[in-house]
């Protein structure tokens, strides 16, 4: 079954303090009738960003502008009304509980995140279209982290997984924070489709856009959670694998064709290549 398509009018119920707790942006001042935040669309010290609980409506004091819920997803991540729906429908089902345990886990690992938002560093942006994947395509799937190692302050491209821990990748930076774990993308579909990591999902879902609706979606992020990806499969009527071309990755594709004859090597259309980003990214 396909997940149904959050209409506008369902999204903007959605109340926009969630929105921005989903996206790691915890309010400065918080009473029963208004929130107010540093403003997630600029760089500020002092909170200027104001959230009506009443009118569930916004207000950046600086920009003199403000909207709705659906209003705010467009202007953060720039992206269209139907490109923030599908963003929102993410937030509609979100566990509210979710920010605080990411925090609590992310200590654990010596990454601390200090903040979860749409992707829009510049830096990260360039970082995307070298591996040709749009910033509209990543921001369904993944957030903007920023952290701090140490005494070190770094940002990346991160993707969630099932534990609240991030992988998270920029140019010169391939790390996690713990605990470490699958990611799941369920669409209440009975198509799953199983990666390796990261870049995997968001090249898949640049060659075929349809996909984000249409199947469920089991990244690995480690050839160690083989054995533990295999539950999963029971949920399933047709499991597809899309994994490296590697040792480690054709071993592991073996392995899942051993187990149940509900999966199928997809692999063959990038075989000459490594992983898929690397066959997208040679592609004109």
């Amino acid at each position: 079954m396909k997940r149904k398509k959050l209409s506008c009018e369902s999204a903007r119920k959605i109340p926009i303090v969630k929105a921005l707790g989903f996206l790691g942006h915890l309010p400065t001042r918080n009473s029963e009738k208004e929130a107010w935040f540093l403003s997630p669309l600029r760089s500020e010290t002092q909170a200027s960003f104001k959230v009506s609980k009443t009118l569930n409506c916004w207000y950046d004091h600086g920009l003199g502008k403000g909207g709705n819920c659906i209003d705010l997803v467009c202007e953060l991540s720039k992206v269209s009304v139907s490109g923030a729906l599908e963003i929102l429908a993410q937030v509609n089902t979100a566990n509210d509980k979710l920010s605080i345990r990411e925090q609590n886990n992310s200590k654990e690992s010596g990454i601390e995140i200090k903040k979860v938002q749409f992707i829009q560093h510049p830096a990260l942006v360039q970082y995307l279209n070298k591996r040709k994947i749009s910033r509209t395509i990543a921001n369904i799937f993944c957030r903007e982290v920023h952290y701090t190692i140490k005494d070190k302050y770094g940002f990346s491209i991160g993707l969630k997984n099932k534990s609240a821990g991030w992988e998270l990748r920029n140019t010169y930076f391939k790390s996690s924070s713990s605990p470490k774990d699958l990611t799941w993308i369920k669409n209440e579909s009975q198509h799953l489709i199983v990666l390796e990591g990261m870049f995997d999902l968001l090249s898949l879902n640049t060659i075929y856009p349809n996909l984000k609706r249409e199947a469920d979606f089991l990244i690995l992020n480690s050839i160690a959670f083989t054995n533990k990806a295999l539950p999963y499969f029971d949920l399933y009527d047709v499991i597809q694998l899309y994994l490296d071309r590697d040792e480690a990755g054709r071993k592991t594709t073996a392995f899942f064709l051993n187990s149940t004859s509900k999966c199928i090597d997809k692999s063959e259309f990038y075989s000459a290549e490594k992983d898929l980003n690397v066959w997208l990214m040679k592609r004109k």
